[in-house]
């Protein structure tokens, strides 16, 4: 490597590091670019100079403990930030409510400058260096960032790095007919090679946004378009392209930004004859802009969002060797989940659980009830056949169960992205609306209230069980309902993702202080839940887990064990009380009550869980 005069130790030092590999695979990528790649090694120099010295000062410390973000207690809570405060200044503002949900991992959903009506919530990004006016500019979010980090808090951003918006600077001066800018995206003069392509990929929205390609009138020419027709994919074999895609991330990272997650990141290598989904190039990408950040800023996390099963997610861990993402979403967890709460069966998330146990603890998941977006039931449909479960009317059964179409089910949902044709359609909602705590007040039945209240707390126990990072969705914390007012925008009322992106409701949140209100009651548990997660080694992302035998299809077991501590966990996902037959020989202590408690043929109510705590003093130091 030839050191160039300007390069201070550092910044020197880590590139040496790295090098050989970033040139190997840059030069593979781009069949030996050394132009292209010169320029790269000199973005990453500039924006490791322009880092301020508290960045810098924040990555040295973080540098020397690598592991971070397993050994610290992460509790995080995602945040449309127009919903939680109506601009980052508001979100600084209430940073005190923030800590008081025990929160220190902050994700702010997308605020980037995007055009209104044609955002995908966000996700269809005009300008990358520029907040959308409306929530503040570039200064309030590093602002923000500064603020939390004085209270030991890391901030997440999303980084939409699939397309940009049809409006973003490149895509004007493609329309204008610049061969240039043209190249950093799809562009056809005809129809024959996007018809090819659509033999092989599969449509992301079938019903609402159509094929993978649209017609741009402008240059009489076709785009390609996988989400929407105003976001237009950008084309990754121009090195021109991911050389300013990763300055733009490095420019986020220097505003203050802990975790960069990436959107939308199996689909960033679009290849003829493939379904451009998960092609080797996209992993070499991200080993690229993982390496990218150890250079310019170790402090920095890179979190994937692979909405795809286990065999496809776990391989953008990457390897020990070669780590690629630092956290990736546990999606199917999630899915499986709710699949659970409306069978009431266990036996697909055990068996999920069980995978998801068996990997290497140095992979980090990031688990989650509810996000901004729809539940899709991405389940392991074969493992289901074994009980004769058909997959459409399974999908058609949950759907049905989560919007009261079943008796006895007091779910509150609605369908996203409908599709008759293929019968695929997805779920939204709020996790206390399609746990039946909407319903069960609009009925004004204390007993179903408790009942469903009971169920949405099981449920966040199960999360804090987990090992990896627990995320609240901003309102959980306060057994926030369905928002049905997204109906009466005509900006909003054709995406039903909005029912559960409903403004925080602080005069709910005020309730939070008094035991006797819903939002009292839901806000003190997860507040326990996390003390108690907090207070004991055996929740550490260390600990050995598994799963344990209840000898009964409605309960769920979990074990953990670290240094000399035990925890039995048990989850009753039945409508009436069940007995968990274990049979652990120790005395435990019943977190929830600090009681003693036999971990015997336990007794477990209706949607409710319990915690068996022991420890074995002799293997204390």
């Amino acid at each position: 490597m030839e050191v160039r005069k300007e390069w201070d130790a550092v910044f020197t030092q880590r590139l040496e590091k790295n090098y050989d590999e970033l040139k190997w695979l840059y030069s593979e990528l781009y069949y030996g670019h050394e132009g292209a790649f010169d320029y790269f090694l000199s973005m990453l120099f500039r924006n490791y100079s322009e880092r301020k010295q508290e960045l810098k000062d924040l990555d040295l410390k973080r540098e020397k403990t690598p592991d971070w973000y397993r050994e610290e207690e992460l509790v995080g809570m995602l945040m449309y930030t127009q919903c939680f405060a109506g601009n980052l200044k508001g979100v600084k503002k209430h940073l005190d409510y923030i800590q008081e949900c025990g929160v220190n991992y902050l994700h702010l959903m997308p605020l980037l400058q995007s055009p209104a009506g044609r955002s995908d919530g966000g996700y269809a990004v005009s300008d990358f260096r520029q907040v959308e006016p409306a929530l503040g500019t570039i200064r309030d979010l590093e602002a923000l960032a500064d603020a939390c980090h004085e209270r030991n808090m890391s901030v997440c951003l999303d980084f939409v790095m699939n397309h940009t918006s049809e409006d973003h600077e490149w895509a004007k001066k493609a329309r204008e007919g610049l061969k240039e800018y043209q190249d950093r995206y799809f562009f056809f003069d005809n129809w024959s090679i996007p018809d090819e392509f659509e033999k092989t990929v599969p449509q992301v929205f079938p019903q609402t946004a159509p094929g993978n390609f649209s017609w741009c009138s402008d240059v009489q020419k076709v785009v390609m378009t996988t989400f929407y027709p105003y976001q237009w994919d950008l084309n990754y074999w121009n090195p021109t392209v991911f050389n300013d895609m990763t300055d733009n991330m490095l420019y986020l990272c220097n505003k203050g930004v802990d975790v960069i997650r990436l959107d939308a990141v199996p689909y960033i290598w679009k290849q003829l004859g493939t379904p451009c989904r998960n092609l080797p190039q996209v992993h070499t990408l991200v080993r690229l802009m993982r390496m990218a950040a150890e250079v310019v800023c170790p402090g920095t996390l890179l979190l994937g969002e692979v909405v795809m099963e286990p065999s496809k997610v776990v391989p953008y861990f990457g390897t020990v060797e070669k780590p690629e993402c630092h956290i990736l979403y546990n999606v199917t967890t999630m899915a499986s989940t709710w699949h659970t709460v409306a069978t009431h069966d266990v036996r697909l998330l055990k068996h999920q659980l069980g995978t998801v146990f068996a990997l290497p603890k140095q992979y980090t998941f990031l688990n989650y009830l509810r996000c901004h977006d729809d539940i899709g039931w991405g389940l392991d449909y074969d493992f289901l056949r074994q009980f004769g479960v058909d997959e459409a009317a399974h999908k058609k059964f949950l759907n049905d169960y989560f919007r009261g179409y079943i008796f006895l089910s007091d779910g509150r949902g609605e369908l996203y992205n409908d599709d008759p044709r293929l019968q695929d359609a997805r779920l939204c909602g709020t996790t206390a609306s399609l746990c039946g705590v909407e319903a069960a007040l609009y009925e004004r039945d204390e007993r179903k209230t408790d009942r469903t209240l009971r169920l949405d707390i099981m449920l966040h126990a199960f999360l804090f069980t987990q090992s990896g990072i627990p995320v609240l969705y901003s309102g959980d914390e306060i057994a926030q309902l369905n928002d049905y007012t997204y109906h009466d925008d005509p900006l909003k009322r054709e995406d039903s993702r909005y029912l559960h992106r409903g403004s925080l409701n602080w005069d709910d949140a005020k309730k939070r202080k008094r035991k006797n209100t819903v939002q009292g009651r839901m806000f003190s548990a997860i507040r326990k839940l996390e003390e108690i997660h907090g207070s004991y080694k055996v929740f550490d992302n260390a600990a050995d887990i598994w799963v344990v035998e209840t000898y009964n299809d409605h309960v769920l077991g979990i074990g953990r064990y670290m240094d000399g501590e035990k925890l039995i966990a048990l989850f009753n996902f039945s409508n009436y009380d069940e007995t968990a037959w274990v049979n652990e020989p120790e005395m435990y202590t019943d977190l929830m009550t600090g009681l003693p408690r036999e971990a015997k043929a336990v007794g477990i109510p209706a949607g409710d869980f319990a915690w068996l705590y022991t420890r074995y003093e002799n293997e204390q130091e």
